[in-house]
């Protein structure tokens, strides 16, 4: 997690503690709607995704009650202070690490097979 903490900080220019609420809850949205098995290498291939997105979700009350999918995202994302253009470039990051991580064959998997997330993996 360290790494990726790391990198969105730097490429993204955010704080390390948003980066990793971030993460979580992009994390998060990914395993509850993405290709479980791909999404699973994913996060099993990030030290300490699991406890990020637990905490993602302990605190995500209101927002559950809004739905969910790509929307609910982007507005817990825009809660912690994220514009729009922070989201993608932060989306980008998380997807060139998880390329490094899993291969691109994989993370392109996840992209198509999650409902959305094409137009930030561009």
């Amino acid at each position: 997690m360290d790494e990726l903490v790391g990198r969105l900080t730097d490429k993204a220019s955010i704080d390390s503690a948003v980066a990793e609420k971030t993460v979580g809850i992009i994390l998060g949205f990914l395993r509850s709607e993405g290709p479980t098995d791909k999404v699973q290498a994913l996060i099993d291939a990030i030290p300490g995704a699991e406890a990020a997105i637990a905490t993602s979700e302990r605190g995500a009350g209101l927002s559950r009650l809004m739905g969910g999918g790509l929307m609910a995202v982007g507005t817990r994302l825009m809660g912690l202070g994220l514009g729009m253009g922070e989201i993608q470039n932060i989306a980008r990051e998380l997807f060139r690490f998880g390329r490094d991580k899993i291969g691109a064959e994989h993370m392109s998997e996840i992209i198509s097979g999650t409902p959305g997330l094409k137009q930030f993996a561009a």
